[in-house]
């Protein structure tokens, strides 16, 4: 509810817990206006779950051709992590044209995003730029053309949401 009253109204709920399928069927069903996603899908069967859960998109750090190919078959949109100029080349032959480049600070950050624009500029490739994103950082990202959006985990400071207060 914070993050819709903010303005935020996209969300990945990572399968790094047991409680993440648990946690989309609950948003989904009370937040049906959120665009919900399920993140780090390593597994088909995540995938599945998620979902079945109500996710509407599924994002994974890496290219998993057999990610990409059940996220389709379930008929959810995903966005698979690429890193190099291989992975991009190899996720455009899968029809994946939005990537998560990830691990984006320790991958080069805007100077390598700036390099992958040469060569697939043209092509329709989008990145969402994750991993190492902050507030001193952030601006830079989102001023490449390449960048559709950014994420992480950093927009909500864990010990704020320890103490419930939701204002901040």
């Amino acid at each position: 509810k914070t993050l819709l009253e903010a303005g935020l109204d996209v969300m990945e709920v990572t399968f790094r817990t047991a409680a993440a399928e648990s946690a989309i069927r609950r948003i989904a069903a009370r937040f049906p206006e959120m665009l919900l996603g399920a993140g780090t899908l390593l597994e088909p069967e995540q995938v599945r779950k998620a979902t079945e859960a109500g996710a509407r998109f599924g994002v994974a750090p890496g290219l998993n051709e057999r990610v990409v190919e059940i996220a389709r078959q379930e008929g959810i949109d995903i966005i698979p992590g690429v890193m190099t100029p291989t992975e991009i080349e190899r996720a455009m032959s899968l029809g994946c044209f939005t990537l998560k480049f990830f691990p984006a600070e320790q991958a080069g950050g805007v100077v390598m995003l700036k390099a992958l624009e040469g060569p697939y500029g043209h092509t329709g490739v989008s990145f969402i730029p994750t991993g190492g994103i902050n507030m001193n950082n952030m601006s830079s990202y989102l001023e490449r053309p390449s960048v559709v959006a950014i994420g992480g985990s950093w927009m909500v400071e864990k010990n704020l949401i320890t103490a419930k207060d939701w204002h901040r």
